[in-house]
């Protein structure tokens, strides 16, 4: 355990150093100039070389990398252009809002997948088989932002029962903020759901079809024990697979549909800050995303282990 975890930390510090090569690379060869940006089109040479020097503009790119690394690594994420805010701080607004969108997708997509995916494989050949096969392929097929859309139209436009856009805190009213945050959950959790019923149907056909469910209806164990008991814990690692790393993706995702129900999360203000050239918040917000993928790929490898002690930790998930 302790060589598999040594192995994988360091495996984290070369994926983001990585990372952040690229994210500075990409964000320099972007148009515009900061300074420029924060003074407006009036502003003069001299004005303009003066604060380029404040912010370190006018070193070389490497030693701008390495000033930015370096302060990264003491929890300075720098300040944005457009606002002179701390870019910790509107990380620190922002990712609640959007774990918060993320937890009621998964919330969704669980309560929708693994009951349709138990009927379906339970009842192969039926018509539940069908009907959770149809919405497996349907769900799939439809974009978050389309399905957003739609959603909109039908319960907040025609039939009034849901806000349109906006967000509530949690902290105000808990209440509210679940309501206004319902229709965006559904998009982005009936894609997953669908995804989730597929693989869990898959993995739990193949798992009753073994010896040992077989042993254990020979002995008189009724389905509902042999399917809960047995056969679900089998076959839900893919499942857990899957809902990981979607999870990760979600926090970094959700940019469209936060755009569409104008709720102000990490997406939103990523694309804000792309749009404005507000570039340490983009480089801010791309580091967390790719630190939040690489941890949960991480802890789903020990959540591995947990679920089946026949999964060994090597230094990789199989």
């Amino acid at each position: 355990m302790i060589s598999f975890l040594l192995r994988r930390t360091g495996l984290m510090i070369v994926i983001l150093f990585l990372v952040s090569v690229i994210v500075f690379a990409l964000v320099n060869v972007l148009p515009g100039d900061p300074a420029l940006l924060i003074l407006g089109q009036e502003a003069t040479d001299e004005s303009l070389r003066a604060l380029r020097a404040e912010m370190g503009l006018d070193q070389p790119l490497v030693v701008q990398y390495f000033v930015w690394v370096g302060d990264l690594l003491q929890g300075d994420f720098g300040q944005s252009f457009r606002n002179n805010t701390e870019v910790s701080s509107l990380l620190i607004q922002k990712i609640p809002v959007t774990l918060q969108l993320t937890v009621m997708s998964f919330a969704v997509a669980i309560l929708i997948a693994i009951p349709a995916g138990i009927i379906s494989a339970t009842r192969k050949g039926t018509l539940w088989d069908s009907s959770a096969t149809v919405f497996a392929l349907s769900g799939v097929s439809l974009p978050p932002f389309w399905l957003g859309i739609l959603l909109i139209f039908i319960f907040a436009v025609t039939l009034g029962w849901f806000p349109p856009s906006g967000y509530v805190s949690l902290t105000e009213n808990v209440g509210l903020s679940l309501w206004y945050m319902l229709l965006p959950a559904v998009a982005l959790g009936v894609r997953l759901s669908a995804e989730l019923t597929r693989m869990l149907r898959s993995s739990l056909l193949e798992v009753l079809e073994s010896d040992f469910i077989r042993t254990g209806y020979a002995k008189g164990l009724l389905e509902k024990s042999v399917v809960f008991g047995h056969a679900l814990r089998n076959s839900i690692i893919p499942v857990i697979t899957v809902s990981g790393l979607q999870f990760a993706t979600f926090l970094g995702g959700t940019v469209i549909t936060e755009e569409i129900f104008n709720i102000p999360g990490l997406g939103q203000l990523l694309v804000q800050s792309i749009l404005t050239r507000d570039f340490p918040v983009v480089q801010g917000a791309v580091m967390f995303m790719a630190f939040a993928v690489i941890f949960i790929n991480f802890t789903i490898d020990i959540v591995y282990s947990i679920l089946d002690p026949r999964i060994k930790l090597t230094g990789g998930s199989n």
